[in-house]
């Protein structure tokens, strides 16, 4: 199938390594080489990074997270729960350490970032629970942090959206932390695959429908996508009450299987009463942001670096 990719896009799309989840111990070793071929981010001040294991759910192993702190902060800053994409089944905080460095740096913000369990090794619920996990403890240490916990978001990208929208689900139906926002970038959110966008975007960069039908089915057990018992915390879109979520910023790429999922979100928390900023990006592909110098992409970062520090450095009301 042919694509109007954004001219600036477009030369690079022949280049860009087509990662597969049919094999998943080559994916993530080919992710790992795709991450080492980049350019690392130089961000503008020194952000501190430290290593912890914290609590995981009960029965489960501790939960390895990773802190991103800007150097020589005063007052307490914001915080946000960062979780990796990776389809559910790729990608750890070594992988691309470069989001939450540039959050972190540009925002002004802790950034925690999750090493959730991955699947199919452990599937649903275990990384979201980790996930969760990893919430709860960040809003209990919030003060030895230096995080104001009145400014806790969530977000994340492709499946890390996924997840981060599952968490604001978890912890509003649980009564757990408070979260001020959820950033979903292009995030994986429904199991039964029968959006205009999955069924026609089969050979896509970045990402594809025969990727989406393993990362399911990883993510849920083999046999279970599409039927009813998936459960509406593995699947967000599922869920039937959208209302009294934290508010939302929402990306969809225009050729992403993804794209009409993360529309439909984005519509529906607003039609649940949810401040909800979509943006939709001609020309782009899932993953296309990784071309960095792409006037398009600069946009992107510039759009959601934007929306995060309205949503975390909220100006005072008069």
């Amino acid at each position: 199938m042919t694509y109007a990719f954004d001219p600036e896009l477009a030369p690079w799309v022949a280049m860009l390594p087509r990662l597969t989840l049919a094999d998943v111990d080559q994916a993530r070793r080919d992710e790992v080489e795709m991450s080492r071929q980049l350019p690392p981010y130089e961000p503008p001040v020194p952000v501190e990074t430290r290593d912890l294991t914290v609590p995981g759910p009960q029965g489960a192993p501790d939960v390895q997270i990773r802190i991103f702190t800007p150097a020589n902060r005063g007052a307490a800053l914001p915080g946000l729960l960062y979780l990796h994409p990776g389809g559910f089944v790729i990608g750890g905080i070594d992988v691309f350490p470069d989001d939450a460095t540039l959050i972190a740096a540009e925002v002004g913000a802790v950034v925690v970032s999750v090493e959730y369990r991955l699947a199919p090794e452990h599937p649903f619920p275990a990384g979201l629970e980790d996930c969760y996990a990893a919430l709860t403890w960040t809003a209990d240490h919030a003060a030895d942090l230096g995080i104001d916990p009145a400014r806790l978001a969530v977000g994340g990208e492709s499946s890390g959206g996924g997840l981060s929208a599952a968490v604001a689900l978890l912890t509003r139906d649980r009564g757990g932390p408070t979260l001020c926002f959820q950033l979903l970038g292009t995030p994986e959110l429904d199991d039964r695959l029968d959006t205009p966008s999955m069924r026609a975007y089969l050979d896509t960069p970045g990402w594809h429908r025969p990727n989406a039908e393993l990362s399911w089915d990883y993510y849920l057990g083999e046999g279970v996508r599409g039927t009813a018992d998936v459960s509406p915390y593995a699947a967000p879109a599922r869920t039937d009450d959208l209302s009294a979520l934290p508010p939302a910023y929402v990306t969809a790429c225009e050729f992403d299987p993804l794209r009409d999922e993360g529309l439909i979100y984005a519509q529906r928390l607003l039609q649940a009463g949810v401040a909800t900023e979509l943006h939709h990006y001609p020309g782009t592909f899932h993953g296309s942001m990784v071309i960095k110098d792409a006037a398009i992409s600069k946009r992107m970062y510039t759009d959601r670096l934007t929306a995060l520090h309205r949503a975390l450095h909220p100006k005072p009301t008069p």
